[in-house]
Parts: C-alpha cells; structure tokens; sequence
C-alpha cells in the first residue's frame, strides 16, 4: 500500500444533513462509503464556549479525491467553517482497500 488511501472526518449540526452530504459523496464516487455517529462537541465559536450535540462522520476514500470531497462538503455544508480533516490509512484488509479503491474511482 503506497498510503494512497484515507479517512477524511466531519462533523454536521443533524443527521439529515450528514446523510445528504454523505450519500451525495457515495453517489457521485467521490467516496466508498461514511460512518454516521453522534457525538457531543465543546467548541470556542466567535467568543464563547459552545456545547452541542453534533453528528459525525468518517468518510473513506482515495487521496486523490481529498481536494474534491472538501470541495463538496464545503458547498453544501451549513456551518460556515466545516471541519473537514484526513488521515492517511496505513494498514488494512487488501479486500476492503480494493473495494474503497473500486468504488472512489
């Protein structure tokens, strides 16, 4: 594995929006597939401390479609500034990096 492989995690005020975003990346093949959760968050936002109930994601794809995923996120992301971070994935199943490969090309 040459590292060309990653997780790219967001965060999203509610979960309707997280599987539209979500399902639009899968659809257009911008990524295999994401994991839903919800989480808590403690943030500083312009000023104050802020505690919300959020739900994340972890997106899995191709480095080479980083750039197009936050992209996409961005454009159709409600917070005005999206998390929209990624980790390269090291080590895993040969059988599921090829599925992620196949289905984020």
């Amino acid at each position: 594995m040459k590292q060309e492989y990653i997780v790219i995690y967001t965060t999203f005020p509610d979960l309707r929006t997280a599987k539209k975003i979500i399902g639009g990346l899968v659809q257009s093949k911008l990524a295999a597939c994401g994991n839903i959760f919800k989480l808590s968050s403690i943030y500083h936002w312009k000023g104050k401390v802020e505690k919300n109930s959020e739900y994340g994601a972890f997106i899995k794809t191709i480095k080479a479609k980083y750039t197009a995923v936050e992209t996409y996120i961005k454009k159709y992301h409600p917070y005005e500034v999206p998390e929209v971070i990624a980790w390269t994935i090291d080590k895993g199943s040969s059988k599921y990096l090829a599925w992620v490969r196949k289905e984020s090309s």
